[in-house]
């Protein structure tokens, strides 16, 4: 049963990548690159264990995909977060003028 389950997070974090990765091709906004990647990690992540099936869960090494994978979201957020908002006059405007 846990070898279907993680077969189902597999395609379903899949699915998740191929529809960040659309909008990253929409938008070229590099916070989709990284959910498109950390979801590609987690479906690898999700996989392999799906087909090594191993005995003690906790003590298997494919989890460092899994760190890996929120690592790179963590960064794709903060990169985000960091970058200077755009204006279509070069300029910051206040929203609220006195």
């Amino acid at each position: 049963m846990n070898q279907f389950l993680w077969g189902v997070l597999a395609a379903l974090t899949t699915i998740a990548a191929l529809f960040f990765w659309k909008f990253w091709r929409a938008t070229r906004d590099a916070l989709f690159v990284g959910f498109a990647l950390g979801f590609l990690l987690l479906a690898g992540h999700w996989a392999g264990l799906a087909l090594l099936n191993p005995t003690r869960e906790t003590d298997h090494y494919l989890y460092w995909a899994r760190f890996a994978a929120f690592a790179v979201i963590i960064l794709a957020v903060i990169n985000k977060n960091r970058s200077a908002p755009r204006s279509t006059t070069g300029r910051f405007r206040r929203t609220n003028p006195k």
